[in-house]
């Protein structure tokens, strides 16, 4: 019986299918939103499930040249790995299927391979769209990766725990730490758009310079699982944001609203700010956010380590 029971939850809920169609509904609902503030109508409902069928029904083109096992390697190992982390994070208010100390580097690293795959499908081909849309989604790994995770590192020094559950369970007995670490919050909202490719930071993907960058060759199943592992990798970035910097997640209901609420952010700085080139984003990241990150990640330590002390 609890073999069935840990299935159920790994393939149907709160993980598996039902992390799929949710990460669906989110990016459905960001479109939306970001269609509405352009004055827009945008996609209806069903258009995220819609294209992700008509793609798992496609026929899947290798183009010459390129490795077959690594380009149909790469999708699959982009959505297991999102799918990965899903279990050591609180989803929907529950508790995490799979929890250990330290499981939050471990879920950092995880949300990190979906950029890694696309970056190596990218060089598996010998379009230059490919081959500048890979070197683009490197180059903007390395900007936001580490100011991303001493975003998420604020909290777990506050905290005095790597474990996520802790964290959380810290968040939500004390102050919002969007109050006492709000340049931490920020840096998670912008490297989450940074992971995501979300406008303004979307050079990597550019469709009016490189197509579709570095997954301009995928065409069927393969670029529908890359879809999927977005919306994924989605939803656990802004469950990640909520649990440690909105107090938490106590229920489903907190769960919809807080990570609402921050799509909705998401959502306005996509309409509201245009592309980055790819040296714009390096000098953003590296002269001001990260310094910014750094400087926040020294104060916290600084604090923690007098109040361990005291």
């Amino acid at each position: 019986m609890n073999n069935i029971n840990g299935l159920i939850a790994l393939l149907l809920f709160p993980s598996g299918l039902f992390i799929m169609a949710g990460g669906l509904a989110y990016q459905w609902i960001d479109r939306k939103l970001v269609a509405q503030l352009q004055n827009r109508i945008g996609p209806r409902w069903f258009q995220p499930f819609a294209d992700v069928v008509k793609l798992l029904v496609k026929e899947e083109v290798i183009p010459e040249g390129a490795n077959p096992w690594l380009f149909q390697a790469m999708p699959i190992l982009a959505l297991a790995s999102a799918l990965t982390a899903v279990l050591y994070v609180p989803m929907f208010g529950l508790r995490a299927a799979y929890s250990f100390p330290g499981d939050l580097i471990v879920t950092v690293y995880l949300m990190s391979v979906l950029t890694i795959s696309i970056a190596l499908a990218g060089t598996n081909t010998l379009t230059r769209f490919s081959l500048v849309g890979a070197t683009r989604a490197l180059t903007q790994l390395f900007c936001y990766e580490a100011p991303f995770l001493l975003a998420l590192l604020g909290p777990a020094i506050a905290a005095g725990s790597w474990q996520i559950g802790e964290i959380a369970a810290y968040a939500g007995k004390n102050w919002w730490m969007i109050i006492t670490q709000p340049v931490g919050f920020f840096i998670a909202m912008v490297g989450l758009m940074g992971k995501l490719e979300l406008p303004p930071f979307d050079a990597p993907e550019a469709e009016t310079e490189i197509v579709a960058g570095a997954l301009t060759e995928y065409s069927g199943r393969g670029y529908a699982l890359f879809r999927l592992a977005q919306g994924v990798e989605l939803i656990v970035g802004l469950t990640l944001i909520s649990l440690f910097y909105l107090g938490g997640i106590s229920n489903p209901l907190f769960f919809i609203v807080k990570t609402l609420c921050l799509l909705f952010i998401l959502a306005a700085l996509q309409a509201l700010l245009t592309r980055l080139r790819i040296d714009q984003t390096v000098g953003l990241w590296w002269r001001f956010i990260a310094v910014l990150g750094l400087l926040q990640f020294l104060a916290i330590a600084i604090f923690a380590t007098w109040r361990w002390i005291g």
